[in-house]
């Protein structure tokens, strides 16, 4: 989760929502990412989808069975599926999303057992660091938009 949490720092630092994604197989990073949303003006460029996508190319295989994938903030529903599609075998969460998660939160689709595949979820993993990260984030975001409002009145 370390990797991870250095990944959603990379991400804020290019002032991307800061959450960070890596996957591991037999203790070996195959693939990681942190949010690109903006600078890629991609609304799938999510962490884990970029870290998924990285671990198919290393594997040169779309199934990620007995991989873990370590992400710092609970996925929302598109990352979620790309979790289940990829057969990833453990899932382990930092911060919990009240507003877009839905391995916990909203709905807990990683468990649903209608599906083809289900996913061992080990929630709230160094959450305390994950949630302190987008809390600075949004603080930042805040102030800048303030800085941006009366720089606007100003003229």
């Amino acid at each position: 989760m370390n990797l991870a949490l250095i990944e959603a720092k990379n991400a804020f630092y290019v002032n991307e929502v800061p959450i960070g994604a890596v996957i591991v197989k037999d203790g070996k990073v195959i693939g990681s990412g942190h949010n690109l949303r903006e600078l890629a003006e991609d609304a799938t460029a999510h962490a884990e989808m970029l870290a998924i996508q990285e671990a198919c190319s290393y594997l040169d295989s779309w199934r990620l069975e007995d991989c873990d994938l370590y992400v710092t903030v609970e996925p929302c529903l598109m990352c979620a599926g790309a979790i289940l599609n990829s057969r990833i075998k453990n899932l382990y969460y930092g911060a919990k999303n009240p507003k877009g998660g839905v391995v916990d939160s909203l709905y807990q689709v990683l468990g649903d057992t209608r599906f083809n595949h289900q996913v061992n979820v080990y929630s709230e993993v160094m959450a305390d660091e994950a949630a302190q990260i987008m809390k600075q984030f949004f603080k930042a975001a805040r102030q800048r938009k303030k800085l941006a409002r009366r720089s606007g009145q100003s003229k």
